[in-house]
């Protein structure tokens, strides 16, 4: 670990050690020693739910209470774990301008209501550590003169050339604050509300590491590490993925290894492919999970063009560092479907033809800044179920059209992350985008449980027949060792078929996907296939079996 301090601060080393070894010594006794009936490592049956705190609500109990009631009657044993995103106080940005890391947001419950959410579901939290709001106790103490939090923050000169620097909003790069009788410019990379940490500070450093391990005590099985590609900056450069970043996010895992070696890391770095994964660092010393922004935008650029060419040449081209790193798969989130990822991958006009489907399905694309005064996508802002289907088609076209995207993404190697509006059906909200001037709010809208417990039992409606059917996929999933998120995947299309083909010693399954309107017939091979989703056997007893896809039609056949 000295080595590794040293390469990122190297006149801070001792003082740096001196505090993790503090540090260590203040968590041992609170976090729990790993439970020898645990799983040893991810399986199968890890799925994540992905949701705020306040998703879910009824009168009478809090948030929290009241996700964990969804949760525990609704899904079951259907996903392992459950993401909140950010459950603290907060000033903006729908929970990302954190006000205070240590306490649960009074309107969601309290640290009670969370700890008995993790007796029943693992638990990820969200460590918004890039930025914190303008309103935190950190922040006013720097305004205030407050010598703890002197260089918290990064004053930068308004007059120096940023060109350089990677916008992700367009929005001001730096906004004037009053400290004293003097006004300092802060770096701001998302919002004037969310002031970025100085991570060249040990101090800093310190500080996030106490939140780290103060969220592994409260229980968190995984921990999400959001925007972190920016947290290093150096002027001339873009300011994302340098080197220390790296060496920060190395620093977190071995760190919380010390106490928590069964927490996961998984970061959060919404960029081209090839820097996405460059955050699993050796397989070994970073993230053990990343998550796999080209999947969203590339599985509706296949839909709408019904071809699968370039789907599958990109999943055949997944190259992970180890043996024990994987892809935290999703397509739905509380931001948008992220368009950069596709760069290098599809033409720039593919991808405005995306932004112009999205507008037509009622959803709303936000831009960023190119640095040259022109702007372009950077964030498609539609709800997941209505990007892939034209609200004008039938219910059953529009069911069967998203379930072929989840399939895809719950079958492919890796940990799925779903997201709540998703598994339940749930469509835009556009009002809320409109009143509110936020185009994500197009897709968090808060759900009332009693009247969606009421939607899910009855048949007739899109919620019941996406969040059934969505179910028996998880099931099925659940119970088959060959999805497990490390058994390996080899990719081919049959036209408009995209076939995942996952196999180990302990057999081989099909994961057969139509990406057309039309029957489509294909071939595959072995005696007798059994569909895990349906359960009947299919082949005739030679060497293939051939079968028609029906149009948007999935199949998860298990050669038997």
């Amino acid at each position: 670990m000295i080595e590794l301090i040293q390469s990122i601060y190297p006149d801070h080393t001792t003082e740096i050690q001196a505090g993790i070894d503090t540090l260590l010594k203040k968590y041992a006794a609170e976090i729990k020693p790993v439970d020898s009936n645990a799983p040893s490592e991810l399986c199968q049956k890890d799925s994540i739910l992905i949701t705020y705190g306040d998703s879910f609500r009824e009168d009478g109990i809090s948030s929290l209470q009241c996700l964990k009631k969804f949760a525990c009657q609704q899904l079951g044993d259907c996903v392992s774990a459950i993401h909140l995103l950010p459950c603290f106080p907060y000033t903006s940005d729908d929970g990302f301008s954190v006000q205070d890391y240590y306490q649960i947001d009074p309107a969601l419950g309290n640290w009670f209501d969370m700890e008995e959410l993790g007796q029943s579901y693992e638990l990820m939290f969200d460590a918004v550590v890039n930025h914190i709001s303008k309103s935190s106790e950190w922040f006013k103490g720097f305004l205030d003169g407050d010598a703890r939090y002197a260089d918290y923050f990064i004053v930068a000169d308004p007059d120096a050339d940023y060109s350089s620097v990677t916008r992700p909003r367009a929005l001001p790069l730096l906004h004037p604050f009053r400290q004293g009788d003097k006004t300092v410019h802060v770096w701001t990379t998302f919002s004037e509300d969310q002031v970025d940490l100085n991570f060249h500070s040990p101090s800093v450093l310190l500080a996030v590491l106490d939140v780290l391990l103060f969220y592994v005590a409260r229980g968190a099985r995984y921990i999400r590490l959001d925007a972190i590609a920016f947290i290093w900056k150096e002027l001339g450069t873009s300011c994302m993925h340098l080197p220390q970043t790296h060496g920060i996010i190395q620093l977190c895992r071995k760190v919380i290894a010390q106490l928590a070696p069964q927490v996961a890391i998984i970061t959060e770095t919404n960029v081209p492919h090839e820097e996405n994964i460059s955050y699993f660092g050796n397989g070994s010393n970073e993230a053990h999970l990343v998550y796999n922004f080209t999947l969203p935008p590339l599985l509706m650029y296949s839909l709408h063009r019904q071809n699968v060419d370039t789907l599958t040449r990109w999943a055949s081209s997944l190259d992970l560092p180890g043996d024990r790193t994987c892809f935290f798969n999703f397509t739905a989130s509380h931001d948008g479907v992220g368009v950069r990822p596709l760069q290098g991958i599809v033409s720039t006009e593919a991808i405005e033809e995306l932004a112009e489907i999205a507008r037509s399905h009622g959803g709303f694309v936000s831009m960023r800044d190119n640095g040259d005064g022109t702007q372009s996508p950077y964030e498609i802002n539609c709800n997941y179920f209505d990007f892939a289907t034209d609200p004008s088609s039938s219910d059953s076209v529009r069911v069967q059209r998203f379930l072929l995207t989840q399939s895809v993404m719950l079958t492919m190697p890796g940990v799925p992350g779903i997201y709540y509006h998703s598994i339940v059906g749930s469509e835009n909200d556009r009002q809320a985008a409109i009143d509110s001037k936020i185009n994500r709010r197009i897709n968090r809208a808060k759900l009332h449980y009693p009247s969606l417990a009421a939607e899910l039992e009855r048949p007739d409606t899109i919620r019941s027949q996406v969040f059934n059917r969505y179910k028996t996929m998880l099931t099925a999933r659940g119970g088959e060792p060959l999805l497990a998120p490390f058994v390996a995947a080899e990719y081919h299309s049959a036209g408009p078929v995209f076939v995942i083909r996952r196999s180990n010693d302990g057999g081989t399954l099909f994961a057969v996907h139509n990406f057309s309107d039309s029957d489509e017939a294909i071939t595959l091979p072995g005696e007798k296939l059994t569909d895990l989703l349906t359960g009947q056997q299919l082949g005739s007893g030679s060497d293939v079996t051939s079968i028609t896809l029906q149009p948007f039609e999935f199949r998860w056949l298990r050669m038997t």
